[in-house]
């Protein structure tokens, strides 16, 4: 079983870098995101460096929420959910395939630069370890919120921003306590390990979540 769901994951994730360069687009939004804000908010670098994680996190949000609209559609366009459907898998265990194939191809490049792009926000090093850390465990989350709506817009046979707006809402949970671990290293005193624990409970919690709903709206589009 794991042989199969390996190459969904792994076809998920090259279809996601070739596929009109949906993960490289997030990559650049989110370097975009990072440069532009400084420019906006002046040449004060401890003002900067205050709220760097904030700026990292959203950007890293918005730029997960590009790629997904593309998630499922394609496979449904082309067929390709037929022939999955054949190796016999649970179709919880596919979405689930498919959404980390997704994440390595969009929200891993976002955790590897964050600590380079950092260094623009004049973030020192223990807050730039902290947010890079919340990012690696907090991006899987977004990621899996974002497959729930990917898979109810199969359906509506629509994407782009209509599915960035419908999982917003739900992922102010992941960005509260991603930038609250992060910025306890800065403003203190609030310790670090209890806003983290929560964001792993979070990603833990989408992991079992997202693959029923994701499979249920499938199938109930697919219908």
């Amino acid at each position: 079983m794991i042989g199969p769901l390996a190459t969904i994951a792994g076809q998920t994730a090259r279809l996601s870098l070739k596929s009109g360069g949906g993960a490289l687009v997030g990559l650049v939004f989110f370097l975009a995101v990072i440069t532009v804000v400084p420019f906006g908010l002046g040449p004060d670098l401890n003002l900067l460096s205050k709220i760097g994680p904030a700026i990292l996190w959203i950007g890293a949000l918005l730029a997960t929420l590009l790629g997904l609209d593309r998630l499922f559609q394609d496979d449904r366009d082309d067929g390709s959910f037929d022939l999955i459907f054949l190796t016999g898998l649970p179709l919880e265990l596919i979405v689930l395939a498919k959404a980390f194939g997704h994440w390595l191809a969009t929200g891993l490049p976002l955790v590897v630069a964050a600590p380079v792009l950092g260094l623009l926000l004049d973030i020192a090093p223990l807050p730039l370890g902290a947010v890079t850390l919340t990012l690696l465990v907090g991006t899987p989350a977004l990621t899996l919120i974002g497959t729930i709506g990917a898979a109810l817009m199969v359906g509506l046979g629509r994407g782009g921003l209509l599915i960035a707006v419908t999982v917003l809402p739900f992922t102010i949970p992941v960005l509260v306590f991603g930038v609250s671990a992060a910025a306890t290293t800065i403003i203190g005193p609030t310790p670090f390990l209890p806003p983290f624990l929560m964001l792993v409970a979070l990603t833990l919690v989408g992991a079992v979540v997202a693959p029923i709903a994701g499979a249920a709206a499938l199938r109930t589009s697919l219908e």
